[in-house]
């Protein structure tokens, strides 16, 4: 068989969500053209949470059945799955869902009873065994590309995360230098405004994007301090509510602080894509009192570092 020639790994599954809050209905919230986007948001973002990735798994259809709210999810590969029903097996995506659907509706905790099912398969009553829910995924392939609906929403929460940023950037510094020509780093098909330079103990340093160095440096060096610099870092970054810093913590314990931290940072910088610089984790370096540490990865330690 040559290289390449297999399938990709898919599968399909249904979340069942219901609220038990008899003033909170979901489909009925769903339904209402206000309220709709906000819920929408909220499952895009736990779904995210729940596999790392904003692209993880695919919602293709929400449907209301009353009371429920079902979401149709489509897995392209086995390992997004697999951290998928992880974080199901362990309540973190319950758990997140509350916590996003809260914040996009404004309102309060809203309790979740959750159920999954893939064809004719009660998935809750087999978690234990991981396997045998990939292969039930698995066998149920998905019968449909996402629906228009959806793909009009996922535009609308595209646009909204934009304008977002632009206000966030725009309230962070004055506009004329957003016009400047010298940006060092011109992100590639993106207008998004973002701080050109940030000053660090009186020293301006070009505000580039995160790198692989700066990311080992910080996995080494920030230690017990890594869940701290996470909960500064989340100000921003809708990815690293407290939900997900726990969940991170629990995931990687074996593996130890240096994997933590690495993978907490992993998650800023693929949710935030071009918008994870240096600036933000200097800054969030420097609330926590790890000025030591920001001055390593800026390089002010060693002198073969410095021009």
């Amino acid at each position: 068989k040559m290289a390449g020639s297999s399938p990709p790994w898919t599968g399909s599954a249904y979340l069942f969500l219901q609220s038990t809050c008899k003033t909170i209905a979901l489909p009925s919230l769903y339904e209402s053209s206000q309220k709709k986007p906000c819920v929408f948001k909220a499952l895009k973002l736990a779904l995210a949470d729940s596999t790392g990735s904003v692209n993880g798994v695919d919602m293709l259809k929400v449907h209301c059945s009353h009371p429920h709210l079902i979401v149709q999810l489509r897995f392209c590969k086995r390992e997004n799955c697999r951290r998928f029903l992880q974080s199901y097996r362990e309540g973190a995506l319950q758990k997140s869902l509350q916590s996003h659907l809260q914040l996009s509706l404004a309102t309060t905790m809203v309790p979740l009873e959750v159920e999954l099912k893939a064809g004719g398969e009660h998935l809750d009553k087999m978690l234990k065994d991981e396997d045998r829910c990939l292969e039930c995924i698995y066998r149920e392939k998905p019968d449909r590309l996402p629906d228009e609906e959806i793909m009009e929403l996922e535009e609308c929460l595209k646009s909204l995360m934009l304008h977002q940023s632009i206000n966030n950037n725009v309230a962070e510094k004055d506009c004329s230098s957003l016009k400047s020509p010298s940006q060092p780093y011109p992100p590639q098909g993106s207008s998004l405004p973002t701080q050109l330079t940030f000053i660090f103990q009186g020293q301006q340093f070009d505000n580039r994007t995160i790198t692989p160095d700066d990311h080992q440096k910080f996995a080494k060096s920030v230690s017990k301090k890594w869940k701290q610099v996470g909960r500064s870092l989340q100000k921003s970054c809708r990815a690293l509510r407290d939900p997900v810093i726990d969940n991170l913590a629990l995931e990687y314990d074996r593996e130890g602080l240096y994997e933590q931290a690495y993978q907490l940072l992993l998650r800023f910088i693929q949710s935030e894509g071009k918008k994870a610089t240096i600036a933000r984790l200097i800054a969030a370096l420097e609330e926590n009192g790890l000025v030591s540490l920001a001055e390593e990865i800026l390089g002010l330690h060693s002198s073969e570092d410095c021009s």
